[in-house]
């Protein structure tokens, strides 16, 4: 952005590359306000409570603990993933293209997926819980939650 100001004041109006110094500050001067709102986002990435688990990331609706049949970790390139095994009385809201639905089955990543990089736990401790949840009956899921959440 500085080379685009840069570039403003020391080429002629009209010329190619002013015009393109414009375009350029106006392209990446858009991603300042993105990143600032990202920066200062205040609300849960993941809410976990007896019902099931809700990520904001996966545009889904609540994942109900009695759909989840399995959940293991992934790493992508040090992105912490937890892959979730659904049964069929999931429906997924957003479908993949087929070629993101391809990388996936390649990569051993299923449909839904919660991504953890951005939150302190590990993957492994996440998936642990997930399995222990979905086992788990009803009346004593808030007894699990407190277990690894109570520190």
């Amino acid at each position: 952005m500085a080379f685009g100001i840069w570039t403003i004041i020391e080429k002629p109006v009209g010329s190619t590359d002013y015009i393109m110094a414009w375009l350029c500050i106006c392209f990446f001067g858009l991603g300042i306000p993105v990143g600032l709102y990202q920066i200062f986002d205040r609300r849960p990435q993941i809410i976990i409570n007896e019902t099931g688990i809700w990520d904001r990331t996966t545009k889904q609706d609540l994942i109900k603990w009695e759909q989840i049949e399995d959940a293991y970790p992934l790493d992508i390139y040090k992105q912490k993933f937890v892959c979730l095994d659904l049964d069929d009385t999931f429906e997924i809201k957003k479908k993949l293209y087929k070629w993101a639905a391809k990388i996936n089955e390649n990569i051993g990543a299923q449909k839904v997926n919660l991504l953890l990089s951005q939150l302190k736990i590990d993957e492994h401790t996440m998936t642990k819980f997930i399995k222990t949840m979905s086992k788990t009956e009803r009346e004593n899921r808030t007894a699990v939650i407190r277990k690894y959440f109570d520190n």
